[in-house]
Order: C-alpha cells, then structure tokens, then sequence
C-alpha cells in the first residue's frame, strides 16, 4: 500500500503543507474578506481566531490584509490590487514573511494563481487546522482520523504540485506531459491510501463499539463545546484525574473517557474534541467516529467561554455541529466557564444608544435569555475552582433521573442514602 513517505518523494516541498514545524520562517501574513455575509465586526472576530490558530501551530502572524468583495474571486480570492499590495508587503525584505494565510479554504485554482503571483508558500484556514489536527493526535485513532482527511483535503488540490513540469496537449496517451502521468499516478496512490485509510477507521470503529458496550449501562455524561472553552480543565475536576489542558485550541482531540462517582452515583464522563466555526468537512467526516461519545450521551454538558466577546455565536457554531452529529435531544446542562475572565464596558451616561453586549454585567446577561434556563444552566470559574459543587449537584440529580429510570428498584436506596 502507498505510504506517505512515497508521496513525499515526489513533492517533497508541497507535502510539507502539512508540516509547519519545518517551516524555518515562522512570520506569517493573514487575509481575509469583509462580504455581505461577514461585515467588519464579523471578519476581525475570524482573523482573531486565525491568529490563535496561527499561534497555536507556530506562527507568527505580523500583519493583517483585508478587503470588502461581494464575494471572494474564483481565480485569486482578493482582487488584484489588494494580491499586489500583498506582494509588495511580502518583498520587503525587513518583513520577512514565510506564508500567507487566508481564512477561508481555496480552490486548487486559486492556490496556484496565488502561489504563482506571490512566490511564497500559501496556507487556508482548512489546512492550518488539519496540521493542528496532526500535531495534536496521540492515540492510533486520532492519528488515521487525521491523515484520512489530509488526503481527502490533498486529493483535488494535487494539479498544483506538477505544474512545474511540462505538460503537452493534444494527442493520446502518448503524447501526453510527463506531468499529467505523474498526476494520475499521484491521484492512484491518494485514493488507494484514503481507501486503505477508511477500512483501518473500520476496523478501529468496530473496537471502539465493543468497548462501549462493555461499559454497561452506566449513565454516560458527555462534555461538549467551542474549542479553548476549559471542557478538559472541568474534566480534570470531576474526575481527579489528570487531562491534557493548555491555552492552545484543540488541546485535546482523543476523546477521554473516566468512570466518576459523586455521592453514591457513578457514571461515565467523556472529554470531547472541541468545535470551531469553518471546521473542514473531511474533519467532521472523519472524526464522526470519535463523536459517537456525544451520539451515545445521556447527558450533554455544553461549556461555553463566557468571557469571549462572542460566546452567543460560539454557542451557536456547537449546536448546529451537534445537530449536525445527532439530531436526538439530550438533557443539556449549559456551564458558564471562566466568569473570572468576564469583562465589560460601563457606557457612558451621555450615551443615548441601545446597550451593546459587551455593555452587559454578568449580573444583567443572567437576566436575559439565560434565565429561562433555571436549573439547567450554572455559572462557573474552572480555574478558580468556583461553583463546582453546585455542577457536581447538577449532574448528580440529572444523572439520578437517568439512574433511576433505568433501575427502578434502586429508588428506595437512593432515598435511604440521602436521609
């Protein structure tokens, strides 16, 4: 079977987009496009998250380029005055820039006209967040989850990579460039990898699946949400035990199972991967199968970053990725993470106009929409260790209802425990 070493023989400077650690100029340039989908607000919120993936796999972004299209050019993405000013910002040798990054993922066309112009290497926002991906996986499961959807990512854009040899037109198969031979030679081992690649996923589904049934019928609580959001810091405080967790996006991307018991009720607390808008398709298709621990969940716990200027939207993103997973509901509890981060702005008095949401106290978003959660929503400091007995209690009564449905009998223990 085709390996990745053999294709990196053949293209050894393209393959490396999946590599940014080897890149030795880590500054990096970001673009992005102010639409009538995404106003001005909308596109400094994306660049900001792109910086943090940027940073995240170890870039260095130093400037930001934006330009307002009715929607992004087929051929270059921006047009071509703002590609020349990039350019021009690029030559500058006191910049010295190694990538350009644009927020949105590109066309094979579009990278190639783009590299073309810009003669530096070019990056999208999907294949930022598959390298994070790759740099993250730990487990066997992870890592093929990972290199299915980098070939799967890679496998239309493979007409850039031979555009350096000749190619002659006209004719049959005998007059045909030694570069579209290599292409379709190319295109042969990428199917026959992802096929390759499809049947390990299988196979590892199948034990995964034993697994879960071996677990018994313990009620299974399930942590959920944005990426960066603290589900691993939360995990490490009810399970005592001992996650990976950083200020990184995707920290964690093997999903962690631990048997918990709070009072006299044990049950099973999963760590998810983490959301983000924009994730790749191939992404979310590959890992469905480490997402089957929000499918088979009793119990969602949706930890939102309270503290982000756009948790609401945030929220949003996890819940139509959840949808998009199960479309079953599922007792929700929502965690209000980092309240010691919370910020806001006082207005003014003179200022007349409506209250913006970052004009908002904690005290007075308590009494918007999130009061019509009542019991089914807490707010939380995961790092300060505040108000996690009071989620402990929550997922012990919800957890209970769960317990008890399932063996009735054990209605009176419960009742004698708790006298």
């Amino acid at each position: 079977m085709p390996s990745l070493s053999r294709l990196r023989a053949f293209a050894p400077d393209k393959m490396k987009d999946f590599i940014l650690n080897e890149i030795k100029n880590k500054n990096a340039v970001l673009v992005g496009l102010i639409t009538p989908e995404q106003n001005e607000e909308k596109i400094a919120e994306y660049l900001d998250e792109l910086d943090f993936l940027a940073d995240t796999a170890g870039l260095i972004p130093t400037k930001r380029f934006v330009q307002r299209l009715d929607k992004a050019n087929p051929v270059t993405f921006v047009g071509t005055g703002k590609l020349q000013e990039i350019k021009d910002f690029i030559k500058d040798e006191e910049n010295a820039i190694g990538s350009v990054i644009f927020d949105d993922e590109l066309s094979a066309k579009q990278i190639r006209n783009i590299e073309k112009e810009l003669g530096i290497r070019i990056l999208d926002r999907t294949s930022l967040i598959l390298d994070i991906f790759a740099m993250r996986a730990q487990t066997a499961h992870a890592k093929v989850q990972v290199e299915l959807a980098q070939y799967q990512y890679l496998l239309p854009r493979l007409t850039r990579m031979w555009t350096h040899l000749d190619r002659q037109r006209g004719g049959g198969a005998i007059m045909r460039g030694v570069g579209e031979t290599q292409l379709e030679t190319d295109q042969r081992i990428i199917r026959d990898k992802i096929a390759f690649l499809k049947e390990e996923l299988k196979d590892i589904d199948r034990q995964k699946t034993v697994q879960r049934k071996n677990r018994g019928k313990l009620v299974r609580v399930a942590l959920v949400g944005y990426t960066n959001v603290g589900k691993s810091t939360i995990m490490n405080l009810l399970s005592k035990s001992d996650v990976f967790a950083e200020n990184k996006l995707f920290a964690t991307l093997d999903t962690t199972v631990r048997k918990v018991t709070i009072e006299n009720l044990p049950f099973l607390l999963s760590d998810t991967v983490g959301f983000i808008r924009k994730l790749p398709t191939n992404l979310i298709e590959s890992f469905k199968s480490t997402l089957d621990e929000v499918r088979e969940a009793d119990i969602l716990i949706h930890v939102v970053d309270i503290s982000h200027p756009q948790f609401e939207d945030q929220i949003a993103v996890v819940e139509k990725t959840l949808y998009e997973i199960d479309k079953t509901e599922k007792p929700t509890i929502i965690v209000f993470n980092k309240i010691d981060a919370f910020t806001h702005v006082e207005k003014d008095e003179d200022d007349l106009t409506p209250k913006k949401r970052e004009n908002y106290s904690l005290e007075e978003l308590k009494q918007t929409w999130m009061s019509k959660l009542k019991e089914n929503c807490i707010f939380i400091s995961a790092k300060e260790k505040e108000n996690i007995d009071e989620l402990k209690q929550m997922i012990y009564n919800k957890a209970k209802e769960i317990h008890i449905s399932r063996f009735p009998y054990n209605d009176f223990l419960y009742q004698t425990y708790e006298e």
